[in-house]
């Protein structure tokens, strides 16, 4: 099952360049959030082939002008891929949790207002929100939503005419991925973080798709909080390995 979320949400955050190498994900994102462009290493791997998979990512990587990062699971990465990383240097960060919950649960703890918009691509008040909380590039934003090809929905929490959280989902074989959350500082602790996890589940529902998962970061407290009190619960943590030298 984390393999097969994770897989999603590699869907749901599509990279430019993406190479299967026998189950190995080889993604590069040059103009978009780090954690796109990662290496999901989810393919076995022969004895005594493990250190050439590692250098052949690296190689990927190198002609491209970038260095390596492998997303670490545990259970879903081949055994021994983690120690052989840190013995070539590599740097441990990112502690990350991989949560779940049914859409009905989330439906049954949903606050009564604000109310919401949903649409099925980013409108320009949508991306506008996300970037005042989250910064970078928004052409890139932009291009890599435009290079999802599941179902999606876009959700503006309001207050009055103003948008105060923004959400978004992705629909595929039965789980619906929750990302690109946000809220403005204003709006925080009023409900409008609930209300979009809210019209995203109900959303989830209709599509037949009312398993939803999402991935954040562990030392984001206000976050942590949101979800469970909307109902997710961890699945799994994981993180990630970056090549020394590497930077962001």
């Amino acid at each position: 099952m984390v393999r097969g979320l994770q897989e999603r949400a590699a869907r749901a955050l599509p990279a430019e360049h993406v190479r299967d190498v026998d189950g190995w994900w080889l993604r590069h994102a040059p103009r978009c959030s780090w954690w796109v462009g990662t290496v999901l290493p989810h393919g076995a791997v022969a004895p005594g082939e493990l250190v050439r998979r590692v250098v052949q990512a690296e190689d990927f990587y190198t002609g491209r002008g970038a260095d390596a990062r492998f997303q670490i699971t545990p259970g879903a990465c081949p055994d021994g891929l983690d120690a052989a990383l840190e013995r070539r240097g590599y740097r441990r960060e990112g502690a990350v949790s991989l949560q779940v919950a049914s859409a009905r649960r989330v439906l049954g703890r949903a606050p009564g207002s604000p109310r919401v918009r949903v649409d099925d691509r980013p409108t320009r008040a949508w991306l506008d929100a996300w970037h005042a909380v989250h910064g970078g590039d928004p052409d890139s934003e932009r291009n890599m939503l435009a290079r999802v090809k599941g179902p999606s929905a876009f959700v503006c929490a309001m207050v009055g005419d103003d948008v105060a959280a923004v959400g978004r989902a992705v629909a595929d074989t039965g789980w619906t991925g929750v990302f690109n959350m946000a809220t403005l500082p204003e709006a925080r602790g009023k409900g409008a973080g609930r209300a979009v996890l809210a019209a995203l589940a109900e959303w989830a529902e209709r599509r037949k798709a009312g398993r939803m998962y999402l991935q954040v970061e562990r030392g984001n407290g206000p976050a942590l909080r949101l979800y469970e009190r909307s109902g997710f619960s961890e699945l799994s943590p994981y993180n990630y390995r970056t090549a020394t030298g590497s930077g962001r």
